[in-house]
């Protein structure tokens, strides 16, 4: 049987046998931390809108008009994924997707003027869901924690 090519993580352990503990594993805090980001967010964002479909609007409106599958690769969706995401925003009115004159089987998707005023009211309230994830940690640990999960990204 092959063996496993992860590394094994060096994390303290308070636990006095050393063993595997749950509660000091990354995986399980990194995802304790999303739950609770998720909340913040599902309780605050405007139009009902998703994690996935708000930046799917916020890329959209920060790069401009994009193919479908560059859209998914800039998020970090699959194509399946993103194709779900830009239908879904497209029966709401919030983006346009066109058939490329070049290659029909490309879709441009751009912002509608609707899906604009949307994603600028969603910035805004985004901006205070981040502020509100974060607020348990001072600005020095903030600017950290968004250092270091950019370098695991």
């Amino acid at each position: 049987m092959a063996r496993s090519k992860l590394p094994v993580a060096r994390v303290a352990d308070t636990r006095p046998n050393g063993g595997y503990s749950l509660d000091a594993q990354v995986g399980f805090l990194m995802r304790i931390a999303m739950q609770r980001h998720t909340s913040i967010f599902t309780a605050n964002m405007v139009e009902g809108l998703t994690q996935t479909q708000f930046a799917a609007l916020a890329k959209l409106y920060e790069t401009g008009p994009s193919s479908q599958n560059q859209l998914g690769r800039l998020i970090y969706l699959d194509a399946a994924t993103i194709k779900g995401v830009v239908d879904r925003l497209g029966a709401r009115g919030f983006v346009t997707a066109l058939s490329d004159p070049k290659d029909r089987r490309r879709r441009a998707v751009t912002l509608t003027d609707e899906g604009r005023r949307v994603t600028e009211a969603a910035m805004k309230v985004a901006a205070r869901i981040t502020a509100q994830t974060l607020m348990p940690l001072t600005a020095t640990e903030q600017r950290t924690i968004a250092a270091l999960l950019k370098k695991l990204g």
